[in-house]
């Protein structure tokens, strides 16, 4: 028995692309880069398609859906390009993206378990603070974390937890630090940055961060950086290659410091750096 429905010989491009799973915006461009050669318009000037152009058009779509890229699909047609070389880099592009969605699903699975944006954070930062009880971190203390990780990476961001771990289990450490952050915070455009209070408030700094240090290694965390140098995973070191210098940094990252509050930073490195302990 004959089928009771004619097919066309030609359809228009709506339903080229119903027919193939595209859009006729996608059929247009594969006809702006050659992938698609464009056919005759018939007398009302639209396009019309026939069989060839439709199972060129499927055989596209089925190599869109592999991932085969659009310059490797005309190659592939001109019979130009090495089809080895081709899936070559299909391969390296599929298992890059599996181990993006690998480290998808293990952000999902960190917040889940921290329950707070410190799941957002590195492997390797969440694991060193997971034994902190909830709400010990401040958000400050993420945001520093958050700005570390961007420029340093993972292990930076990791390495300066151990600084948020210690005021998170020292009141009194925590106590002076909202101090200088609130005298910081006073050296504002008004402050000259000769102001004597410029070099007050950094020599009380200074002494913070020494403060800090001893508390550290009094915590055995700096036996732990040592231990993070050895253990860094190489996976996760990857992920560098995508982070920026501290000085182009200071370029793109807004702080609003006064002049003031850049000298007297300035005077607590020169500070720290004369200090012989800092370099132990």
């Amino acid at each position: 028995m004959y089928p009771s429905v004619t097919p066309p010989r030609q359809v228009k491009i709506g339903a080229a692309a119903a027919f193939a799973g595209t859009t006729p915006r996608a059929i247009r461009h594969y006809h702006q880069i050659g992938l698609l050669p464009e056919p005759e318009r018939g007398g009302d000037g639209r396009r019309r398609y026939g069989y060839d152009d439709m199972i060129r058009l499927l055989w596209i779509r089925r190599m869109a859906e592999v991932g085969i890229s659009l310059d490797d699909m005309r190659a592939a047609f001109d019979e130009s390009g090495d089809i080895e070389e081709t899936l070559g880099r299909l391969e390296e592009s599929l298992a890059a993206q599996e181990a993006d969605i690998k480290r998808r699903r293990a952000a999902v699975g960190r917040l889940r378990v921290v329950g707070s944006p410190q799941g957002l954070l590195s492997e390797l930062v969440t694991d060193r603070l997971s034994h902190l009880p909830p709400g010990a971190l401040r958000a400050s203390d993420m945001e520093a974390l958050l700005v570390t990780e961007r420029i340093f990476g993972p292990l930076g961001s990791a390495l300066q937890a151990g600084v948020y771990i210690v005021l998170a289990t020292h009141p009194d450490l925590r106590a002076e630090e909202d101090r200088l952050v609130e005298a910081e915070a006073a050296l504002d455009d008004g402050v000259d940055p000769d102001d004597p209070r410029v070099e007050e408030i950094a020599v009380q700094r200074y002494t913070h961060h020494m403060a800090l240090m001893q508390a550290i290694t009094a915590a055995g965390l700096d036996t732990a950086d040592d231990e993070l140098f050895e253990t860094y995973d190489a996976d996760l070191a990857e992920e560098e290659d995508t982070q920026m210098s501290a000085s182009e940094s200071i370029t793109k990252m807004p702080y609003d410091f006064s002049p003031a509050r850049m000298r007297c930073m300035e005077r607590v490195a020169q500070l720290v750096g004369q200090d012989p302990r800092a370099d132990s």
